[in-house]
């Protein structure tokens, strides 16, 4: 009888009760598996041509003339634009993108060619869906620079007219801007995005695989019995059934990091050795965020809104696409209590610079700090695991 106790209990038995929980609730596989892949396969394909490309939208021709017709021409030429709808009204064009059927619209307004060739002004309005920021920006960019080389255009034919021997272009742009992008000299969107992103559903999933993971005990009150088997000690109890799932989350980062660097082909300047434990150490800094998370609020139900709350505003607030500096300080302290701002950091000085550890140590040790956390929590998760309370 002893022998068979003592066999029940210790660390390998919590792993392994832990393991077996895994392999018989389909939501784990869910968590685990289904949903990361669907999502790092979704963004790969999505930017895989690097940035979005013709984006729909439509021109509204007030003006019908030569001039006008030739500016309707240059702008569905462009490699940003699909022109698919022509409408006769600003009106009609208004519900063309309240329906979602374009991005933005393009309206040239009467009297535009009498107006630009007489020296006065039209004003040329264009409209995006913001909602959709990246193709709505890469629409509104495309529909200004348009403007603007239409504009530049009669001024060149004007300064020929008038016998002027300079050279227009020069004059039109006195300096001559040459742009080299470090790290990503193809400006590939997918190589900055998908890098972030993926890593970000990462941290969403394991911020709510553990939370969930820990409140079932709760809800169900087999925590006694998880205690119990861990012999009373929280520290081997969390240890135990999180190591399955470290082990398994380590996996899909390693998969990830193949991906995107491998299959993928995306750049990596620096070293391949400190990208990875970046990743390791990432999976182990977020589950320590997530027990923290629980300690704080030891109920499933809260936990996991926090959790999700954390894990989606991470995609906005962790500065992926604007600078923590620029944002409001109430809010851009926010970015600095997310594991994938560091991540996002390190891969940005190890993999697109090229930089070595050094300039990346900070963020390395506070991967640690994250994965500290959770003891400063365990002795309330014991309190709630000793005497389980479910409140829905």
């Amino acid at each position: 009888m002893n022998d068979n106790v003592q066999h029940n209990t210790g660390f390998w038995a919590v792993a392994r009760r832990s393991l077996l929980q895994i392999v018989r609730r389909p939501i784990y596989w869910v968590g685990f598996f289904v949903l990361p892949l669907f999502c790092f396969i979704l963004l790969s394909t999505l930017m895989s041509e690097g940035l979005p490309v013709k984006v729909p939208a439509a021109i509204v021709d007030k003006d019908g003339t030569a001039l006008s017709r030739n500016l309707s021409n240059t702008l569905a030429g462009m490699q940003m634009v699909d022109v698919q709808y022509t409408p006769d009204s600003y009106t009609e064009a208004r519900h063309l993108m309240q329906e979602g059927k374009i991005f933005g619209y393009f309206l040239i307004p009467e009297n535009y060619e009498s107006e630009l060739l007489g020296g006065r002004a039209p004003e040329i309005t264009f409209y995006t869906n913001m909602t959709y920021f990246v193709p709505a920006s890469l629409l509104f960019k495309t529909f200004k620079a348009t403007a603007l080389y239409t504009k530049a255009g009669i001024a060149v034919n004007v300064i020929n007219s008038v016998g002027v021997n300079a050279d227009p272009t020069a004059m039109l742009q006195p300096v001559s801007i040459t742009t080299r992008g470090i790290g990503n000299p193809e400006l590939n969107y997918a190589i900055y995005l998908c890098n972030s992103f993926a890593p970000c559903v990462l941290q969403l999933m394991i911020l709510l695989v553990t939370c969930f993971s820990l409140g079932q005990e709760i809800k169900y009150h087999t925590s006694t019995r998880l205690l119990s088997m861990a012999r009373g000690s929280i520290y081997r109890a969390i240890a135990a059934k999180l190591l399955p799932q470290t082990i398994i989350w380590w996996v899909m980062a390693l998969f990830l990091e193949s991906w995107l660097f491998k299959w993928q082909g995306y750049p990596v300047y620096g070293s391949w050795f400190w990208i990875t434990m970046s990743e390791l150490m990432f999976v182990l800094a977020c589950q320590g965020f997530a027990i923290f998370i629980f300690g704080i609020l030891p109920n499933l139900r809260l936990s996991l809104s926090v959790s999700a709350l954390f894990g989606i505003l991470s995609f906005s607030i962790a500065a992926f696409s604007f600078p923590a500096q620029s944002m409001y300080p109430a809010i851009g302290i926010f970015s600095w209590l997310m594991p994938i701002r560091y991540n996002f950091l390190i891969y940005g000085n190890i993999a697109l610079n090229g930089l070595p550890l050094y300039y990346s140590r900070v963020w390395f040790a506070i991967y640690i700090v994250y994965m500290l956390l959770p003891l400063t929590v365990l002795w309330r998760i014991r309190r709630e695991m000793a005497q389980p309370v479910y409140a829905p």
